[in-house]
């Protein structure tokens, strides 16, 4: 299984539904060295399914006093390619550790956006 840590949208039941078929079950964890900001998504499918032009996203800071508070959720691989398909471009997965001592995959912001 992998573990994916969601802070914004995959969080919700509608995109779950629409992104797995299923309802996830997760742990609450909380990433360190990142801060969330915000980005517009033109992606119509997604609008459709979130119901938001606007969804956070992850922007590395490297302190460790920044912290984001969301669900980790063990998934299968496959699982994991439909996460990524779901992910606008603006978004790049990486490996990243926890609070809780923890490694999981997040959705961060592309190197572009990074800004």
């Amino acid at each position: 299984m992998e573990a994916l840590f969601s802070y914004g949208t995959l969080q919700q039941k509608q995109v779950q539904l629409d992104t797995f078929g299923r309802l996830l079950e997760g742990q609450s964890d909380t990433l360190l060295g990142y801060q969330v900001g915000e980005i517009e998504i033109t992606d119509a499918k997604v609008i459709a399914s979130s119901g938001k032009t606007h969804h956070p996203i992850l922007k590395y800071t490297g302190n460790e006093q920044d912290e984001v508070t969301g669900t980790v959720f063990l998934i299968s691989a496959t699982e994991l390619s439909q996460a990524d398909t779901y992910e606008v471009d603006a978004y790049t997965r990486v490996s990243a550790s926890l609070k809780s001592g923890n490694t999981c995959w997040i959705y961060a912001a592309a190197e572009k956006n990074n800004d």
